[in-house]
């Protein structure tokens, strides 16, 4: 009873958290728009998943489908390509999480240690802008570039006398290109995240670590990136839940339907395009992207654990 009785006293009244509320009213004013966003796009539309266990009838609706249990989840994985699609996606994945992020964390140390803001200004505007560009033209953009007969690069290796390498028809090279390219177009938002990171440090501590004498080695070593492990390994949990998940539109835009490259290029949503394209088939699409996303949550758990394990403070929860 006297347990009862301490925890009723600790919980907060209705009165302690309108006087909570409204003292960070502006925070919350802020916060609302995010929450109206997930509450809207991700938790009202998780009774569709439903969709992944029945016989879709465009007539009938998703509840009034005929139920079938698990047969929708069957088509990838006796399509006798899941091995395939699972190399190429965790591969690519890992390459993205782990070469993006180191070049993510160097940039943004090299802008902070740039003194002339003009300069830095205008780095971080030119590095952000690739973000913004459409697949569609960066695949474009790599077309003309690539392309043996009047690829710009092709045309100079011609003009030093040369051969350029058919790269469409080269399923090897892609991968390089790939990683390239998504390197390129997301290196620059990844580097603003890490620069507000170090930027919103306590200057006192880089300060004093020059009175005391060290060097801007140093002081990136024992202060910057101690700083920016908390921000590194949340980011890591994020990223790695969706190792299982390609950017479609990078892939399937560089790639199209040459199925020359598909040894090296294919990954699982690509895949799933290509094979529901015809079929319009949105039961087993579904299925699939229900099997990445549980898939997914369990391994950001077990990430989770492990960090919580190594060290509590840098856990999610």
């Amino acid at each position: 009873m006297s347990n009862q009785v301490a925890v009723a006293a600790r919980r907060p009244s209705r009165r302690q958290i309108g006087r909570v509320l409204w003292q960070n009213k502006t925070l919350i004013l802020m916060c609302l728009p995010a929450i109206a966003f997930f509450f809207i796009f991700c938790y009202m539309p998780m009774p569709g998943m439903y969709i992944a266990f029945v016989k879709y009838n465009y007539s009938l609706g998703i509840f009034n489908s005929p139920f079938v249990g698990l047969k929708n989840f069957t088509f990838l994985f006796t399509s006798g390509q899941l091995l395939l699609l699972l190399r190429n996606t965790v591969l690519y994945n890992l390459a993205f999480i782990i070469i993006g992020n180191v070049l993510q964390v160097f940039f943004a140390i090299l802008l902070n240690e740039v003194r002339c803001t003009v300069f830095k200004k205008t780095s971080q505007s030119l590095m952000f802008l690739p973000y913004f560009i459409s697949d569609v033209l960066v695949s474009l953009l790599v077309y003309n570039l690539l392309n043996f007969d009047f690829g710009f690069i092709s045309n100079m290796v011609r003009s030093m006398g040369g051969e350029m390498p058919k790269i469409y028809q080269n399923a090897s090279a892609w991968p390089l290109v790939i990683i390239l390219v998504n390197i390129w177009k997301g290196t620059g938002y990844g580097t603003v995240v890490y620069f507000a990171a170090i930027t919103s440090m306590d200057t006192s501590m880089l300060e004093a670590a020059q009175i005391d004498g060290a060097n801007g080695f140093q002081k990136i070593r024992y202060i910057i990136l101690p700083t920016l492990k908390p921000t590194m390994v949340v980011l890591f949990l994020f990223a790695i839940g969706g190792i299982l998940k390609g950017n479609f539109g990078l892939f399937y835009n560089l790639v199209g339907n040459n199925s020359v490259l598909f040894s090296t290029t294919d990954i699982i949503e690509t895949y799933v395009y290509r094979s529901m394209m015809n079929s319009f088939n949105f039961a087993q699409s579904s299925a699939v992207g229900l099997f990445q996303s549980v898939v997914g949550f369990f391994i950001v758990l077990g990430a989770n654990a492990f960090v919580k394990h190594l060290d509590p403070d840098y856990a999610l929860f």
